[in-house]
């Protein structure tokens, strides 16, 4: 949905007067712009920062050109553009339609007829495209925008003339990992045949609800592509055939667009003919709308000048504020050219849109919460969208809660909601950790806009982000030996040293085995590494971050880290050293469910997600083990508090533990336990312990081991916000605060 103009946002393109914001990311930004006679467009435009780059600049321009190719009936026609401008834009029709993946979250898995009118259309567009010896190479639900006159192909940002490789190289993969064709996933040349596999697996898509090869990290999307056998239940039956030849792994045995066209529709009939009655509602609605949108610019920060320059004249900060007031809604404009892709590298996946105000994407949810906004739910390049898949997403610093969204780190007033601060450059949520004061970035300075290549490799740097603003400082260390991996991670920081995993080596998804990985302790008062550990070899297929969770107790560095078997192993080491004290393998635990901040206190490490387990921080050895006494039962992720571990126990609900002993010492009474939600770990507050059963948070009393009240929430991630009294919650697509008793 559209969102405000923001106080430095030009006030002219051209012809063109920016209404609105329609989305931004990485690489630029999206409008909704009007003409002096009223004409609506979506107007594209690339950050001044990046403008000055010769590659970025010419990419721009092909985009431009092959969105110019595909034309009127097949896309969104460009009307304007001026590529040469120091902020190079371009300026399309306003498509008025929902992009495909709204279009089926709205009416669910399209009708066969739909899938087939859609399908012919598409090899239509494409068609036309390779018919001017340019190919797609990024065809996804979120770039067709489906109309009552038929779909339109949008985000022309990494197509490219067959064969040319001046901008993409051979052993680079670009694109979106479920959608990929199999040469492109390993890198190699993608013709035309390729975006023939691509559009089967949005048919597919269209037809079931879910790409052909599933969900889940990159890396392991990418090997199925090359690998694994499409799933096609649910397809229609006579529509599988015709689609398992299109998502054949050769390329030379694909058919072409014509001969699909022809398999798949008569081409009798109108389009919308074709189309549910919720879809074409919809589409209707989208058309009025447009109209009604009124110009709006937030005001400037009470200390910083209001800028009222046009395109030309616009500079922008490597690192601007993109939120004032009450947080401007970042969002991807549904059913419109803002419907492009933004992502950190290109061609990689979209740009989760940042928290917005109750006029984004969704309705305001009916929570018993002090202040929600909405959030994407986190996702980066890497990892699935499941936030069960990734580290832990939220950091209490100071009064802020600092949250990572896609590639962007959000600072959230805790008090109100507000959003104080967006990060405006490319990190990743590995590279993040904080302590309650400060915030610590692990990074080699480098944006990833070569997508997966690193062949020319930067230093390591550590850098502090200033909590005020989101500015990253100047880097306080940097290493020149520890070059450019995107799976460098940020552990933990703790008396005064950063713990970090650093690799050394060129990037590939097919040459893991050839870098080296280190566990690395820096002193961040005069930038000096105290030392280095090795660690063993990556995961060679796919690729895995090392460590699920790191914190320092007392002279020991206690993780969680994955073994390249796909093991979870608890390992110690002596943070003086960086020498392994003791290493053991927790049978039974599966990695994602344990990406959360670690349970210790001095003398045990605290294990759920199936048997609850205390291991001593010495040697290693189980000091207790809950099946010993509760035989058979299994549990969520621990909390501690007091001396007690309190877990959600299947079926039953909260459970207390003594921690020295293992002894249960209650038992919840009263609680819906077949709600119990094992994947939420509770929060201990100072008279009750919440835990999560269904879509309520409840307050379970410490005194009376009953639950006492409750909170509507769609979170699935909880913490404690001791300065704001809260309880901060992330999940189902919101930012939440319950009040903590």
């Amino acid at each position: 949905m559209p969102s405000p103009l923001t106080h430095d946002d030009p006030q002219a393109f051209g012809p063109y007067r920016p209404v609105a914001r329609l989305g931004s990311g990485g690489m630029g930004t999206v409008y909704l712009a009007r003409t002096a006679g009223g004409r609506a467009v979506a107007l594209k435009t690339m950050h001044a920062r990046i403008a000055s780059d010769p590659a970025s600049r010419t990419r721009f321009r092909l985009e431009t050109d092959a969105a110019r190719v595909v034309g009127e009936r097949f896309g969104a026609g460009v009307v304007d553009a001026d590529p040469r401008a120091q902020t190079p834009w371009f300026a399309t029709e306003y498509v008025l339609g929902p992009p495909l993946d709204e279009a089926v979250e709205l009416c669910g898995p399209l009708p066969e007829t739909s899938v087939r009118a859609l399908g012919a259309a598409l090899c239509g567009a494409l068609g036309q495209l390779h018919a001017s010896d340019v190919v797609h190479r990024d065809l996804k639900p979120s770039n067709i925008l489906v109309t009552a006159y038929g779909p339109k192909v949008i985000d022309f940002g990494i197509a490219r003339a067959a064969g040319d490789d001046r901008l993409t190289r051979v052993g680079v993969a670009v694109g979106t990992p479920a959608f990929m064709s199999p040469e492109q996933a390993s890198g190699q040349e993608h013709t035309a045949a390729g975006d023939v596999f691509a559009l089967a697996g949005l048919l597919v898509f269209a037809a079931t609800g879910r790409p052909p090869f599933g969900h889940g990290q990159a890396a392991d999307l990418l090997y199925r592509v090359q690998y694994a056998e499409p799933d096609l239940s649910g397809v229609p039956g006579s529509l599988v055939p015709v689609l398992a030849q299109c998502l054949d792994k050769n390329p030379s045995r694909r058919p072409t667009t014509s001969w699909l066209a022809s398999q798949l529709h008569d081409g009798t009939g109108e389009f919308a003919d074709h189309l549910p009655d919720g879809l074409l509602a919809d589409i209707g609605r989208r058309a009025s709308e447009v109209w009604q949108i009124t110009p709006q610019r937030l005001p400037a920060p009470v200390d910083e000048p209001e800028i009222a320059a046009t395109a030309v004249g616009t500079r922008w900060s490597r690192r601007r504020l993109l939120f004032t007031g009450g947080g401007a809604a970042v969002t991807v404009a549904a059913g419109t050219a803002g419907a492009l892709t933004w992502g950190g590298w290109p061609g990689g996946p979209t740009t989760q849109p940042a928290p917005g105000p109750s006029n984004s994407l969704l309705p305001k949810k009916q929570l018993d919460s002090l202040w929600q906004i909405q959030v994407a739910d986190p996702d980066n390049a890497y990892f699935t969208d499941d936030m069960g898949s990734l580290p832990s997403q939220l950091h209490v610093v100071d009064n802020l809660v600092a949250l990572m969204v896609g590639m962007r780190l959000n600072g959230v007033a805790a008090d109100t909601g507000k959003i104080d601060w967006q990060s405006d450059d490319t990190e990743w949520t590995w590279q993040i950790a904080s302590d309650a004061e400060r915030i610590l970035l692990v990074t080699s300075g480098d944006d990833h806009s070569s997508g997966l290549d690193t062949s020319k490799t930067k230093p390591l740097a550590l850098a502090w982000i200033d909590p005020l603003t989101g500015t990253a400082r100047d880097p306080f260390a940097q290493f020149t030996d520890l070059g450019d991996l995107p799976l460098n991670q940020a552990l933990c920081i703790a008396d005064g040293v950063a713990y970090v995993v650093a690799g050394s080596g060129k990037y590939s998804l097919s040459f893991l085995a050839s870098q080296s990985w280190y566990v690395v302790a820096v002193d961040i008062g005069t930038g000096r590494r105290l030392w280095t550990a090795p660690l063993s070899r990556r995961r060679q297929d796919p690729p895995k971050l090392y460590v699920l969770a790191a914190e320092v107790v007392g002279n020991r560095l206690v993780a969680l880290q994955e073994a390249t078997d796909g093991t979870v192993h608890a390992v110690v080491r002596d943070t003086r050293t960086g020498t392994v004290q003791w290493d053991r393998k927790l049978d039974g635990v599966d990695p994602d469910s344990v990406r959360r901040p670690l349970v210790t206190d001095v003398r045990h490490l605290y294990v759920g997600a199936g048997r609850l387990k205390a291991l001593r921080l010495s040697d290693g050895s189980v000091a207790w083990d809950s099946g010993s006494e509760r035989p058979g039962r299994v549990y969520g992720l621990p909390a501690l508090g007091d001396g007690t571990v309190y877990a959600v126990e299947k079926d039953l609900g909260l459970v207390a533990f003594d921690a020295a002993s293992g002894r249960a010492k209650w038992q919840e009474r009263g609680g819906e336990a077949t709600k119990a939600d094992l994947k939420a770990a509770p929060v201990v507050g100072s008279d009750y312990v919440y835990s999560k059963r269904g879509a309520r948070l409840w307050a379970t009393g410490l005194s009376s081991h009953a639950p006492d009240h409750s909170y509507r929430t769609t979170g699935e991630q909880f913490v404690i916000h001791e300065k704001a009294r809260e309880i901060i919650a992330l999940g189902g697509h919101f930012l939440a605060a319950f009040p903590l008793q």
